[in-house]
């Protein structure tokens, strides 16, 4: 394995803008904003949404009628085609 070609993969807090949820890992990626947390100080990342504030994720997801969107369609097309 080659030796000084890979990135640095340090702690990083990545923090979701919509919920202020924060969440410290591991990443090669830098920034230059901090944020202090749990007494020690780490590079921060704003993120504008995550899973703890993403529909999909927090059960506030919009169920979309896609059975009733299909039946039009076949309803308006039924004469065409083979």
């Amino acid at each position: 394995m080659k030796t000084d070609i890979h990135p640095a993969y340090n702690d990083i807090v990545f923090r979701d803008l919509a919920s202020g949820e924060t969440f410290l890992t591991r990443s090669t990626a830098k920034s230059d904003k901090t944020i202090e947390l749990d007494g020690a100080t780490y590079p921060v990342i704003d993120v504008e949404i995550s899973s703890a504030s993403h529909p999909f994720y927090t059960g506030k997801q919009r169920i979309m009628d896609s059975a009733g969107r299909v039946e039009k369609f076949k309803n308006r097309y039924k004469g065409f085609g083979g």
